[in-house]
């Protein structure tokens, strides 16, 4: 009797979790308040592989596919998709009531600051576009080559590394237990490249992912502490077999046509596995994210006081900041809040495009504010399609839950939400100069 009132409960729970999501993903606020101000923080659109094809061709028997784009660029395929990113935002804020309906007249009410790379700084530019077509935007940004303390703090200079002891920790005292932890996977990838495509003459046999010595960096001179070996290297070679797919490469240059939209997702988890323990690991992910995720709340707090406040990246009678930077900063942001999501069937995936969202809600009569998250990104195969957006076909949007301050509704009482970003944060890797 137990056992099936039990299976009964789970059955109802179950059954009622598709309309729970649905109602959730659909609340942006509620009836009695308006949208005050949001923040976007975008990863940068598909890009060229970081490295060249000889760098990843050892581990195949056959040649990764050549990009039209030095390494590390965005392409043109991935500018277009920022750019339909940004059309479908303004119809969305449009629709929240925070941009009127078309025209350059929310300009001025806008902040757009990249990082200082050409894939982020071109990304910039196309979300621009998207949001004000036909109108001159100013995307701020360092010179290319720059270290930008806002979203590489330690690389900049601001604090210390000390991660390696932290990282050790989480995987049982040595990198050698992740290859364990993650074989499955590892094979999976490693028989594809050792089996797929056509074989090309060398002198050397090719390199198994098993074969890669494993070691642990020490994340000195502002680098990051990352366990090397199979499933650092497996990170790498599946995000350039999602940057094929989402580039819309023919099916045949998606590794070497063996590669499809279902078993990208599964290979993507060694992707996150990884991002997991070098950017999501807490007392790694104070050191990478609290420089940013500080400034965030500072543009919160401008906008929620209507006083300029140091250290902010927006302006003080702004309506929205678009912030783009990198997969990494999404992920110790992430990291640093707890933040989790399931999206287009995959977990804590960051892909390009891919954007954490922080609303700002004033209620109507009391004034009171609250903050709500979400996740929002093109699914794979609308990046690979190069589709449209509209309010009828929108990217995947989900709603976060943050520890320490959601409600019910998933939203947070705005002096609950600054306490619970400043009590996550070290100031110690902080500068707002």
């Amino acid at each position: 009797m137990k056992r099936w009132l039990f299976s009964a409960v789970c059955v109802f729970l179950l059954a009622g979790l598709p309309a729970l999501a649905q109602n959730i993903t659909s609340t942006a606020g509620d009836k009695d308040a308006e949208l005050a101000f949001v923040v976007y923080f975008s990863r940068h659109g598909v890009r060229a592989p970081t490295g060249e094809a000889a760098q990843y061709n050892p581990y195949s028997i056959s040649p990764w596919p050549a990009w039209e784009v030095p390494p590390a660029y965005l392409t043109e395929h991935g500018y277009q998709l920022i750019r339909k990113l940004g059309a479908y935002e303004r119809m969305q804020l449009t629709k929240q009531g925070l941009f009127t309906t078309g025209g350059c007249t929310d300009i001025s009410k806008v902040t757009f600051y990249a990082d200082s790379d050409q894939r982020t700084q071109m990304s910039g530019k196309a979300l621009a576009e998207g949001i004000f077509p036909g109108c001159k935007v100013a995307v701020g940004y360092l010179p290319e080559g720059t270290q930008d303390p806002l979203f590489h703090s330690l690389q900049a200079g601001i604090g210390t590394s000390a991660a390696t002891a932290a990282l050790l920790g989480r995987v049982g005292g040595s990198a050698r237990n992740l290859t364990e932890a993650y074989r499955p996977g590892l094979e999976q990838l490693d028989k594809i490249m050792a089996s797929c495509g056509t074989p090309t003459a060398r002198e050397k046999k090719r390199t198994s992912l098993f074969d890669i010595p494993i070691n642990m960096s020490t994340g000195k001179d502002g680098k990051f502490a990352e366990p090397r070996g199979p499933l650092n290297t497996a990170s790498t070679l599946t995000e350039n077999l999602l940057l094929e797919y989402t580039q819309g490469m023919d099916a045949a240059n998606v590794g070497w046509g063996c590669v499809n939209a279902t078993n990208l997702r599964s290979l993507m988890d060694l992707h996150t596995a990884a991002a997991d323990f070098t950017q999501r690991t807490p007392a790694i992910a104070k050191m990478l994210a609290s420089n940013l995720l500080d400034h965030i709340r500072r543009a919160l707090e401008q906008a929620a006081t209507h006083r300029a406040v140091s250290g902010s990246p927006s302006k003080p009678a702004d309506r929205a900041l678009f912030l783009i930077g990198h997969d990494t900063n999404i992920a110790s942001m992430s990291g640093l809040l707890d933040l989790t999501w399931i999206e287009d069937g995959r977990r804590d995936d960051t892909p390009p495009g891919g954007t954490l969202v922080f609303e700002l809600w004033k209620k109507r009569g009391t004034g009171s504010l609250s903050v709500r998250m979400y996740y929002t990104a093109q699914t794979l195969e609308q990046m690979r399609n190069s589709a449209d957006l509209s309010l009828s076909n929108p990217p995947e949007r989900v709603p976060l839950f943050v520890p320490g301050c959601s409600t019910a509704d998933f939203s947070c009482p705005w002096p609950a939400f600054s306490r619970t970003v400043q009590q996550a944060i070290d100031a110690h890797y902080v500068n707002t100069n």
